[in-house]
């Protein structure tokens, strides 16, 4: 159990993901920008940003982002998000990727879970969001098994049509609305 899951109150503790064995939660910091952008390159399935944005998230961004460290300190996971500046109830989830090592352990579950527990520790939120392309079944799983497991509902809109993407075959980019959240 991480330290923001233990000061959840005792009957909301049991919906949250323990980290999988060997890893630990932690906020990611600007050195840890480099791996994320690998294992991001890595997923081939997320949109990859430049190098540098994942070293600017790291150092703007951190509050509402974490990673999953190995023994060694090497990151194993993360997940990326910011609160929406219109809506600064809603964390936003940007992007979620698990080094190929680390997959089927339940890791980017549990990174969701401690995500949003450190949040809500620092303020008070009480929807998440996301978007998922259509193709992209792993992230829909992930996400509906994140609102099933907290309780919360899951409303989906197509936020950006596909042809608002200026790049050939970009596929429409799904909202998924989940709320409300636990507190």
């Amino acid at each position: 159990m991480t330290a923001a899951q233990a000061d959840l109150p005792t009957d909301l503790q049991a919906n949250y993901r323990e980290m999988p064995e060997g890893l630990r939660l932690s906020t990611p910091d600007v050195a840890d920008g480099a791996a994320i952008w690998r294992i991001a390159r890595d997923s081939k399935v997320l949109d990859l940003n430049s190098s540098y944005s994942y070293l600017l998230w790291c150092r703007d961004f951190a509050a509402t982002s974490v990673v999953a460290r190995d023994a060694e300190g090497e990151v194993a996971g993360f997940i990326t998000g910011y609160i929406r500046p219109d809506r600064p109830r809603t964390l936003m989830v940007w992007q979620v990727a698990v080094d190929h090592a680390h997959r089927g352990k339940g890791l980017a579950a549990a990174l969701l879970d401690g995500l949003t527990a450190k949040v809500a520790g620092d303020r008070e939120i009480d929807s998440l969001e996301t978007t998922i392309s259509p193709d992209n079944t792993a992230s829909e799983a992930l996400f509906t098994s994140y609102a099933r497991r907290h309780g919360a509902s899951v409303a989906r809109t197509v936020l950006f049509d596909a042809g608002l993407f200026p790049d050939d075959g970009h596929e429409p980019e799904v909202l998924y609305l989940i709320e409300p959240l636990p507190r």
